[in-house]
Formats: structure tokens, C-alpha cells, sequence
């Protein structure tokens, strides 16, 4: 219940933020480009720090305390009327977030029971339906058009944390996990107080994971501009595809992770995810030359095909994220988890925009291809991980 509050507001926003900015703050779009990313790159420095105070003082009562502070940031954008005032807002709202990703990890693996992916794969299903239902809400906002309208959306989405805070107060208290004795953390050697940046093995896995996790950009950013700059198809088929890639994440996510059982599965979901980005991205380039109609199905069969790679990425992200993490550090390593989503999130427009739409066919492809050999390289990352831990499970013993 408190992601679906959550996402609902953060769908709501989301929808409508740059009409924000720029019609009722009064930004222009360069500022807004400009804010944002500065917010980006700040709320990256949030993630390991705010997941050691989950592991020492409690995830419950770290998150309890994010999403209060998020609530206070996102009603402060009511009162902007600058540009560095802006920066300064959203810059504690990308902190707030980036800290409450990291203390979300150990608070849902608390919760999970004994198969914390499938848990996980629950949750982004209905987060995907709680967005859209946001977005559609965010519709009226952007058909009034009006300061007073967009003020309401702003300060709905700062109601919706102070409500999963509420709804978060009433879940059971879960003890701090405290500080690992050096050298005890399942034969991780980098183990103590900031033990997740010593764990190379584990960065490179997520480094691995960040380069992947560039694909759930490409069809909220890529895609669209492609579809109105470079195909024969109508503007409409936008919002299709955006339904079918919902539609699909809500109703198959959950089927997707049953077969990802440890560590040495997720990294065989890595590859297959890799493999089913590229053909979809090859689906959606070679639109470029087709008719309208021939351009639409092959762009929707894409869309597709690349939302079945989308499902396998999430279900491997979510398994290495909770299966590499030594039990008294899940914040570090999953505050680190996050930072690695967060960066990629930052630089997708500026990738995508190079591949995708300036070097047209030619970039999907090379994307593709850049998403199979991460893909590829994730199985070797994850057995050297595993092989760092003294006492690897008994999932990720079976040979792949």
C-alpha cells in the first residue's frame, strides 16, 4: 500500500512537472534541463551514507524520516519563483530520494520473507499501475492549465508521502542490523563500516547493472522522439505503447522472476534481457524506412519484445541487489545499488539522445549491442562475486 500511495503522487508529478516549471515557476526549459541535471548529479552522494544509518539505526524509522522530508521539499516548489531557489529545491528532492531508495532496500528485504525478488517483482507491478493511474489524474491537471491547478499537483505528490509514511508507521519495527565485525561479512575481506566501496566485485556487478538499467529510458525518451522525427507513424501510437509496456510489467513481472533463483540465475536473466533489447531496438530502427502501417506494427512488436527483456533485467537487478548483499550491510549495498540506477538515470538523455536520435539506425543498434555485452559480461561479475563470499547459497551453487 505505501508504494501504490507512493508511485500514485510520483506518477501525478512526474506527468506534469515540466508544465510546471515552465508555465506556472515561469523556467524556461534550458533552466529546468539545467536544475535538473545539477539535482541528479547531487542526490547521487545520498544512496551509501543514508543506507549505513538504515543498518545501524533502523530502515523503518530511516525511511519514516525520508519520506517526511520529501514531503516538506516537494510542497516547497509551491513557493519558487527562481532559478537557484528551484536548483535548491529539487536538489533536496533528488537527495531525499537517492536516501529513500537506499533505505527502501533493506525495509522491503525485511518484509520479503524467503523470496525477496518475487516480493520485489510485486511491488514494481504495482508501482507501474499506481504510475499510470498518477498520469492519468496528472491529465486533468494539464487540461486546466492553470497556477492553481498545477499548485494542487505539486502539493498532491508532497500529501502522497506524508500518507506512505503513515501507512509505513503501521508496519512491524524492525531491529538495526548494526555494524559488521571486519572480516565477518560472508568472507567479503571488504567488510566494515563503508565495506560496500571495497567490495569490487559488487561494483562491478553494478556498474554492470547501471549500464542496463539505461533501457528503462529508452522507451519514455528515445522512443517517443523517434516515433514523431523519424517514422511514418501517427503521434498517438506514443501513448499505445506506453500502455502495452504497463500493461505487460503489471500483468507478467511477477511470472518473470520465478525462475530467477539466485545469484548465478540472474546473471543467465542478464543475458536474455540483453539479447531482448536489441532485437526490439532492431524492430523499432528498421520503422524508420517502413510505410505507416508496417512502421506501426513493427514499432509495437518492438515495444514489446523490448518490455519482455525490460521484465528479466528487473527480476536479475532485484535478485544480485538483495543476493550479494551481506545480511548486516543491505543499506550499503543497496544505498550503492541505487546510486548505480541513479547515475544512469542521469546520463540516459544525453546517451540515448547521441545514439538514438543523432546517429538515427546506426545508434540503436550499437545500443543494442552495448545492452547484449553487459549482459554478457554479467554471469563472470556475479561467479567473482560470488566467489569473494565464504558461504555462496545453495541456488547459486547449481552450475549455469
Amino acid at each position: 500500500m505505501a508504494t501504490f500511495v507512493s508511485m500514485v503522487g510520483s506518477g501525478l508529478f512526474m506527468t506534469g512537472a515540466a508544465l510546471f516549471f515552465t508555465r506556472s515557476v515561469g523556467l524556461s526549459v534550458g533552466q529546468v534541463a539545467v536544475a535538473m541535471g545539477m539535482a541528479a548529479v547531487v542526490g547521487l552522494v545520498a544512496g551509501v551514507p543514508a543506507g549505513r544509518v538504515a543498518d545501524r539505526y533502523g530502515p523503518r524509522e530511516t525511511y519514516l524520516v525520508i519520506q517526511c522530508v520529501q514531503a516538506a521539499a516537494m510542497a516547497a516548489l509551491v513557493l519558487v519563483h527562481s532559478f537557484w531557489a528551484f536548483v535548491l529545491t529539487v536538489s533536496l528532492i533528488r537527495l531525499a530520494a537517492s536516501a529513500g531508495a537506499a533505505a527502501r532496500g533493506p525495509l522491503t528485504r525485511g518484509f520479503a520473507g524467503p523470496d525477496p525478488t518475487r516480493y520485489r517483482s510485486y511491488l514494481r507491478a504495482a508501482a507501474d499501475l499506481a504510475g499510470a493511474c498518477g498520469a492519468v489524474m496528472a491529465g486533468v491537471v494539464v487540461q486546466v492549465d492553470t497556477r492553481g491547478a498545477y499548485m494542487a499537483l505539486v502539493l498532491a505528490d508532497a500529501l502522497s508521502f506524508l500518507l506512505c509514511a503513515a501507512v509505513v508507521t503501521r508496519l512491524p519495527y524492525l531491529l538495526p542490523v548494526g555494524e559488521p565485525e571486519r572480516g565477518s561479512v560472508s568472507g567479503v575481506s571488504a567488510a566494515g563500516r563503508w565495506g560496500v566501496l571495497k567490495d569490487v566485485p559488487f561494483m562491478v556487478v553494478t556498474a554492470l547493472d547501471s549500464l542496463l538499467s539505461l533501457q528503462g529510458h529508452v522507451l519514455v525518451f528515445a522512443l517517443p522522439l523517434w516515433i514523431v522525427g523519424h517514422s511514418q507513424t501517427p503521434h498517438w501510437l506514443i501513448g499505445v505503447c506506453g500502455v502495452v509496456n504497463t500493461l505487460m510489467v503489471v500483468v507478467f513481472q511477477v511470472g518473470a522472476s520465478r525462475g530467477v533463483v539466485g545469484n548465478v540465475s540472474a546473471g543467465r536473466g542478464a543475458v536474455r534481457s540483453g539479447v531482448a533489447f536489441l532485437l526490439g531496438m532492431a524492430a523499432i530502427a528498421a520503422a524508420a524506412g517502413a510505410p505507416g502501417r508496417l512502421a506501426s506494427v513493427l514499432i509495437v512488436a518492438g515495444v514489446v519484445v523490448y518490455t519482455v527483456g525490460e521484465l528479466w533485467h528487473a527480476a536479475a537487478s532485484f535478485e544480485l541487489g538483495f543476493g550479494l548483499a551481506p545480511a548486516r550491510a543491505q543499506g550499503q549495498y543497496s544505498g550503492l545499488h541505487a546510486t548505480g540506477s541513479g547515475l544512469a538515470g542521469s546520463l540516459a538523455p544525453s546517451v540515448l539522445a547521441l545514439f538514438c536520435i543523432i546517429w538515427g539506425v546506426p545508434g540503436w543498434l550499437a545500443l543494442g549491442c552495448v545492452f547484449v555485452l553487459a549482459g554478457l559480461a554479467m554471469p563472470y561479475a556475479v561467479r567473482w562475486a560470488g566467489r569473494s563470499r565464504a558461504a555462496p547459497s545453495v541456488a547459486d551453487a547449481v552450475p549455469a
